[in-house]
């Protein structure tokens, strides 16, 4: 992602009203406005190559990262506004339509949801993840924290009824204002999040499974009391730097299966498409809250520095 923006510096995206804002949501300085022409390369920019859903357990082929297309199988992503203001509460509307081409109003259940969304910037800071609200005329609604301008990428990942298996589709959305993207934040085996600290032992390996093993710690003392958080005692994304292709896994082990402790370790098992870098996003829930521990990683030699 970073190097994918190095050379454009601040941007400002179509608005209305013109809001200019920084990431840090302070007023900004000079920019360089983006032209309508350019922006639709935006929302058509994507995929160029096949992928496939994003769960392991549900069996997607390992290697072949998702969100990639807007389209896939029959079905496709479509954002109601794909230009929005920044605000801290914006509400997001969005169909995901079949092979009939109309609005898909059934969904199997996929760990505790009918819908899993995940939206990022795509220098892959405010990652969030949520969970729609699905009408009966197959129209989903989700408010989203989009106060840092810019350009986002959207995930829906869900199992329509009548497919065999999950899939993971992507879109953009723009976000207006003034663009500064961030620097990505070094490899580190270690994350701090709300009081809490949580660390890495393991390593992608492309094209092959990889076992990580996060600890999670408060107050220098073991967290041994998880609590269940979409079937499990963690839920992992990881996105590859570029392009932000999408590896959507779950622990090894679940809540009451006779094995899997509440802490502190989670494991995972994962596999990298390719050499790269990465960034991980880490949910956890403990004490009613959950909390996103994030990391950026290495798999093989051949990523970004």
């Amino acid at each position: 992602m970073v190097v994918m923006f190095a050379d454009r510096g601040p941007r400002v995206l179509p608005s209305a009203t013109r809001n200019v804002v920084d990431a840090d949501g302070d007023a900004g300085g000079p920019s360089t406005p983006v032209m309508p022409g350019e922006m639709m390369g935006y929302f058509n920019r994507g995929s160029n190559g096949n992928a496939s859903g994003g769960h392991q357990s549900h069996g997607a082929a390992v290697g072949v990262p998702g969100g990639l297309m807007v389209s896939q199988h029959g079905y496709t992503l479509s954002l109601t506004n794909p230009i929005v203001a920044v605000g801290a509460t914006v509400p997001l509307t969005f169909t995901i339509t079949g092979p009939d081409n109309r609005p898909v109003t059934e969904y199997q259940v996929t760990h505790d949801k009918l819908l899993h969304l995940i939206a990022i910037r795509r220098d892959t800071t405010n990652f969030q993840h949520v969970h729609p609200v699905l009408a009966g005329d197959g129209t989903w609604s989700v408010p989203l924290d989009l106060r840092a301008a810019g350009e986002w990428r959207i995930f829906a990942d869900f199992a329509p009824t009548g497919h065999d298996g999950s899939m993971t589709l992507g879109v953009d959305l723009a976000v207006t204002g003034m663009y500064e993207p961030q620097p990505l934040p070094p490899v580190m085996p270690i994350a701090e999040v709300d009081g809490y600290t949580v660390s890495l032992d393991g390593s992608l390996m492309p094209g092959a499974p990889a076992m990580l093993t996060f600890s999670v710690h408060k107050d220098d003392q073991p967290v041994t009391d998880l609590q269940p958080y979409l079937a499990a005692y963690g839920h992992l994304v990881a996105l590859r730097v570029g392009d932000l292709a999408y590896l959507h896994v779950h622990p090894d082990g679940e809540p009451g299966d006779g094995r899997t402790e509440p802490g502190p370790e989670i494991i995972f098992h994962a596999t990298a498409p390719s050499p790269g870098t990465y960034r991980l996003f880490l949910d956890f829930q403990h004490g009613g809250v959950v909390r996103t521990a994030s990391f950026t990683a290495v798999a093989g030699t051949n990523a970004h520095s």
